[in-house]
């Protein structure tokens, strides 16, 4: 058996893959097996796994070895059926013969006598060797392998291929894959079958005594093997798996003790990835093997094949729970093992195991899910390998390098102490490091966190080392133990830590051993001389060369450590378990943080802060946030270190002292009111909340003020003062409107707990409002919270909670009628006269006592400063006369007021409300200026553009805000729009054409008020080129003044005019451009109804100062008698137009006379043209606009030529031309063109004619 066993490993050490012998009858090899060779690997081979399923094969390696070769000399019987699988699974026989004859005698029988092993899977390879040129060669050729096909081959199966060497043959490659293919098919379903016959039997026989496990995991390990070398690592892993099942059935086996094994130097090392590191002989048992080494040989032999199948995370994942499992297996043996040995055998699995399928693993090669759980399991492999290396640096000593956190403590407490059969003895030659490692442990101080914050620290150990220790060095009580520490008898708590008990381990030190310890084994350890031995224990024990070194200096432990730290929460990062990620962050940042690199700690304790806090993990937060808070301070970040402040605030009081508390807010205040770089909001949510009051909100009328009451709740242990406080409040009916803050008048003083803050409440918009968010001011810091306070209980509505709506605080009805503001007239008022504007004030059940009109004029009115506004009682109007009616009993003792305080001033476009009128219906009467610098246009007779657009213009607006109420908190706010207008609107015409130059104008006056108009006087101011006839002075023809003009009617004037010549230019730019109309009238209206005689004025001296002038421009135009432009067009061709053919339309202009400077042209010498035509009729071929250059000389000419496209036939209208920027009455046109054209349909095409 133990031959086998080292021929199996051998086998296994020198065969990597299939073999295929190579019969070499006519020493034809060494010419062909290039050739051969370069035809492997094996692509996309077809092979049957166990269940002879068909699997696709990518590549598979193979060997071409001669039979001679001393690999393949003969072997025993029994070896060739127990490691057949390295035996070859197919024969390629090489034949070549050029003569049938010596086919027949010599070829044939010696290829019989090679063929008849009926267990070899073989084929005849027949090499040419007839050059191309010989045909006779050739047919002889043909005639020997046609005879040998005969002979070897059959219907069932091909057994002969032919290759040329002279010639090329593409098929003879794929025949030959296809025939060794099918050879190593048949022989490995062969061989397969024999394996399991093989396996089976000794599985039947496994209950027997003769019964051994060495032969079944030969037959087990052979078959293994044989389907890694053909690639099929399934069913490899598959053997190997049930292989594991069947050992551990064998080793669990009752009666039968068997070695463990781990006891050999080096075996703290694991082997997990190395199924070589030891022979299979060396760990051989009885019938079996040594359970430390075969078990990790097992899964060494399993890992290789994931690792072929590119399969990483399994590799991970099943190397995570064999290592659990076997540091289990490890715990059982453990009195037996070298001190340490499961602690150092489980590092170095993981680290062998991290290095491993890191290296293998690709990204992206699997999926996302998966790849995710493949760094969850390297973070637990990196987190476990953490936990033993920091249990090996707290057995030598280093326990105050190891941060005492909830992670540390929660993974080393419990994790129990090694349980060796006797603890490690102090060498007789380490008394001096004893004495060292024991000042060490009496100078270190225990860390003091900041704002003196003092803790008990957390345990990092199960129990105390150092009765642990002893007990196991002596077997002896934890009670004598303790009487050998202090001499005695004392009860310690098993929470307290080995720092806590360094004073009393020291003590004892010094002092003589009590006298009932005087016995063989010697008095007790100290915790240093505990330390040391442990030290050289381990010194002797790790093989690793990384790991002692690692261990042999606090710098390389720290190095180490922080390698662990960073792996694990760098691969928990990758993975879906990144909350573990952050609190290793944690771990990494109290290393920064005791180096002082204190940005770095910032940065990553702010994450592990950040997961605690939304976690709501309190108690961790507790010992992490005061370490951030330090480092933000000497960071000098100054909101940082305020925000985290108040976060220490914020939590549970139980978690700090009071006078610990009353740090955290000394430094809020300090900062608070002292000069911040940078300023920013704090948010106190979690330390200022506010709710409501209990009961129904408070409910308010629209515009109302109020007082609103707010109970705040206060996280500071002592009183602190708010410079401000702000409320603000949220709309609930309406999204889009922003919140509104209210503001407390006061500096506030918040006590500890509950405080009642009250707020002036100002008019709120009518809805239901909820409290929106607190906000305030401590000293130039100003905060800000948005949490509602929590202090009812959960039935009742008072319960503020985010799951529930927010209860209202205040309701504010909708606003109904209180005031009315409308205009009292509702007719046009004299443009630029002074007017009374009158506005009826009408109060609704609401007294206007003390209130206050904002007037606000529009542009182009203003008021008139000299004159006072007038008031009196509005007695028009039907709907006014209920209202008035139950208001005469309290308003009519007032009589006597109403006639002395008819007239109001305004200051600052403000009139305040007389008392007697804030009850009543009342009309305010404004004198108002509308004013307009444009003089009013006459227009021709029937013209309705001009009327339009002077009522347009003649819009002009009052906006009205009235404040009333008791703070003049109520609003009420109107635009009204008055009408204005000049009392006439004037047009014309000319009535009769004279003889000669001579022409009688009639000028018409429309009236445009509501009053009665006198026309007193009227006269005409020609413009230059018009004169009136006789001695009139231009006056009308008949004088009937005073002439009087009803409302809305029409009257009218005639003037006997002429035309004027003008001598020049400069005569013509003395005079006037356009006619104007004097009107001096006078006007009688009542100001309620519209227009009226304006408000009167001072005495000026002046006779006519109660007649108004009224004065409108009037265009008159002289009539053109000699134009300066012909236009005239050219005849067609004669020829006539047709459908489709093109056509030159032409067009000739000429001056007629020189243009002289004076006339109103601009680029005198350039004209615009434009050629307008039916698009339906006609398509233009050219530019229909454009400009074209023309002298100002008399008589120059240009033609305009445009090509034109007839569309129709039919008599159209042909294109006309056009000259925009000249006057239609300054162009003579010379036939312009004619009225219609004749257009003949297109000529008969024959491409369409279809002959007879």
């Amino acid at each position: 058996m133990a031959n086998f066993l080292a021929q199996l490993q051998n086998i296994k050490a020198s065969c990597d893959r299939i073999v295929i012998a190579v019969e070499d009858v006519s020493d034809l090899w060494p010419q062909v097996k290039t050739s051969f060779e370069e035809r492997l690997p094996f692509k996309r081979a077809l092979l049957n796994n166990k269940t002879r399923n068909a699997v696709l094969v990518d590549e598979l390696p193979a060997d071409f070895i001669l039979t001679t070769d001393a690999r393949l000399r003969s072997r025993f019987p029994h070896e060739q059926s127990l490691f057949w699988f390295r035996e070859p699974y197919a024969t390629v026989v090489l034949v070549s013969c050029e003569d049938l004859d010596e086919f027949k005698t010599i070829l044939k029988p010696r290829l019989k006598l090679i063929v008849q092993n009926d267990e070899r899977e073989w084929f005849i390879v027949f090499v040419s060797k007839a050059p191309p040129h010989s045909d006779q060669a050739t047919k002889m050729a043909k005639k020997v392998y046609a005879k040998l096909e005969v002979e070897f081959s059959s219907k069932k199966r091909e057994r002969c291929c032919k290759l040329d060497l002279e010639g090329s043959d593409a098929n003879f490659w794929e025949d030959l894959e296809s025939k060794i293919m099918e050879c190593v098919r048949n022989t490995l379903d062969k061989r397969i079958q024999f394996y399991e016959d093989e396996i089976r039997k000794l599985s039947e026989q496994r209950f027997m005594p003769i019964w051994s496990f060495c032969n079944f995991f030969i037959l087990k390990e052979s078959l293994a093997f044989m389907f890694e070398i053909a690639y099929l690592h399934e069913d490899a892993l598959r053997e190997y798996d049930e292989l594991e099942l069947c050992y551990s059935e064998a080793v669990n086996m009752a009666g039968k003790k068997r070695t463990f094994g781990g006891t050999d130097h080096g075996d703290d090392q694991a082997a997990l990835l190395n199924p070589g590191k030891k022979p299979l002989l060396q760990i051989v048992q009885d019938d079996s093997f040594r359970e430390f080494e075969f078990r990790q040989y097992l899964f060494a032999c399993q890992a290789k094949l994931l690792f072929s199948l590119n399969r990483s995370y399994e590799v991970a994942s099943r190397g995570h729970s064999f290592i659990i499992s076997f540091s289990m297996l490890l715990a059982d043996h453990e009195r037996i093992l070298p001190f340490c040995t499961r602690e150092v055998w489980v590092l170095t699995a993981c680290l062998q195991l991290i290095s491993a399928t890191a290296s293998h693993h690709k990204e992206g090669q699997v999926a996302t899910d998966i790849e995710n759980e493949f760094y969850r399991v390297l973070g637990d492999l990196y987190s476990l390998s953490r936990t033993k290396f920091m249990r090996l640096a707290y057995l030598i000593g280093y326990v105050s390098e190891i941060e005492r956190s909830a992670v540390n403590s929660a993974s080393l407490s419990m994790l129990p102490w090694p349980k060796p059969a006797v603890w490690p003895l102090l060498p007789s030659d380490a008394s001096a490091e004893a004495l060292v490692k024991e000042k060490m442990i009496l100078q270190e101080t225990p860390q003091v966190k900041h704002f003196g914050i003092q803790r008990k620290p957390l345990p990092l150990e199960p129990s105390l080392l150092l009765r642990e220790a002893n007990r196991r060095r002596a077997s002896l009580s934890v009670g004598n133990a303790l009487e050998l520490i202090d001499g005695r008898s004392i009860e310690v708590d098993s929470s307290l830590s080995s720092e806590t008990m360094t004073p009393t381990v020291s003590m004892s030190r010094t002092n003589s051993s009590p006298g009932n310890f005087e016995s063989s084994i010697g008095r007790p350890m100290t915790l240093a001389e505990i330390f040391v031995a442990a030290e050289h224990a381990l010194r002797n024990l790790i093989s690793d060369e990384d790991i002692r070194s690692s261990l042999s200096s606090l710098k390389e432990f720290e190095d180490k450590y922080l390698e662990l730290t960073k792996g694990a929460a760098d691969n928990y990062h990758r993975s879906w378990w990144k909350r573990h990620g952050v609190v290793l962050d944690g771990e990494i940042a109290a290393v920064y943080h005791k180096h002082k690199s204190y940005d770095l700690a910032a940065k990553l304790y702010e994450k592990v802060c950040a997961l605690y806090s939304g976690e709501g993990w309190q108690n961790l937060l507790a010992e992490v946030l005061p370490n951030l808070a330090e480092c933000q301070k000497v960071l000098d970040d100054q909101p940082g270190y305020l925000s985290s402040c108040v976060r220490l605030l914020s939590l549970e009081k139980s978690l700090f002292s009071t006078k610990e508390r009353q740090a955290f807010q000394a430094e809020v205040v300090r900062l608070a009111h002292g000069e911040m770089k940078h300023p920013v909001p704090l948010d106190v949510s979690s330390l200022i909340t506010f709710s409501g009051n209990p009961g129904p909100p408070v409910q308010l009328c629209d515009g109302d003020p109020g007082t609103l009451s707010v109970i705040v709740w206060s996280g500071f242990p002592d009183d602190i003062t708010l410079e401000t406080l702000n409320l603000t409040l949220s709309a609930t009916n309406s999204a889009d409107e922003g919140a509104k803050g209210i503001k407390s008048s006061n500096a506030t003083i918040l006590k500890p707990g509950k405080n009642t803050v009250s707020l002036s409440l100002p008019p709120q918009k009518p809805g239901s409002y909820v409290l929106g968010a607190l906000t305030g001011q401590i000293g130039q810091l100003k905060f800000r919270s948005h949490s509602f306070s929590k202090g009812a209980p959960a039935d009742s509505d008072d319960f503020m909670s985010y799951e529930k709506p927010t209860r209202p605080i205040l309701k504010v009805f909708k606003p109904r009628p209180l005031v009315d503001l409308s205009a009292a007239i509702s007719s046009a008022l004299l443009m630029n006269e002074p007017q009374w504007v009158g506005i009826i004030v009408k109060p609704i059940n609401y007294p206007l006592k003390g209130a206050v009109l904002h007037v606000d004029t529009g542009p182009g009115l203003g008021i008139e400063l000299s004159h006072p506004i007038e008031i009196e009682r509005y007695k028009l109007g039907i709907d006014d006369s209920r209202s008035m009616s139950s208001q005469e009993d309290s308003t009519s003792s007032g009589s006597s007021v109403h006639e002395e305080n008819r007239e109001l001033t305004i200051q600052d476009k403000k009139i305040t409300f007389p008392d007697w009128a804030s009850n009543i219906t009342t009309v305010m009467w404004i004198p108002v200026r509308a004013t307009s610098d444009t003089l009013a246009r006459g227009t021709p007779a029937g013209s309705t553009s001009a009327q339009g657009q002077s009522m347009v213009e003649g819009l002009r607006t009052i906006a009205l805000k009235l404040e009333f109420g008791v703070s003049h908190n109520q609003t009420f706010e109107s635009t009204l729009a008055v009408h204005f207008t000049d009392p006439f609107h004037v047009s014309m015409r000319v009535a009769d054409k004279c003889h000669g130059d001579t022409l009688l104008l009639q000028v018409m006056l429309q009236s445009q008020v509501k009053a009665s108009l006198t026309i007193h006087d009227a006269w005409l101011d020609l413009q230059c080129g018009f004169a009136h006839i006789g001695e009139s002075n231009g006056r009308p023809l008949s004088e009937f003044f005073p002439l009087m003009v009803s409302p809305k009617s029409t009257a009218a004037m005639l003037f006997y005019i002429c035309l004027e010549s003008i001598t020049s230019k400069e005569e013509a730019d003395g005079l006037r451009a356009e006619s104007v109309l004097n009107i001096r009238y006078s006007i009688c209206g009542d100001r309620n109804v519209g227009a009226h005689n304006p408000i009167a004025e001072k005495a000026n001296g002046r006779d006519d100062a109660e007649y108004l002038t009224f004065r409108s421009a009037l265009a008159l135009q002289r009539p053109v008698l000699d134009p300066f432009l012909a236009v005239g067009f050219l005849p067609l061709p004669s020829t006539g137009l047709q459908v489709g053919q093109l056509v030159t339309m032409q067009w000739r202009v000429e001056r007629l006379k020189d243009l002289e400077d004076g006339t109103d042209l601009e680029n005198k010498d350039e004209l615009l043209y434009e050629v307008n035509a039916n698009t339906e009729n006609w398509m233009i071929a050219g530019r229909k606009r454009g400009h074209i250059a023309l002298s100002t000389k008399q008589g120059s000419r240009i033609v305009i030529t445009i090509k034109c496209l007839p569309l129709v036939a039919g008599y159209v209208r042909p294109p006309q031309l056009r000259l925009p920027n000249v006057d239609e009455a300054n162009i003579s046109c010379n036939l312009p063109g004619p009225h219609l054209i004749c257009i003949s349909p297109p000529a008969l095409s024959s491409s369409y004619c279809i002959p007879a």
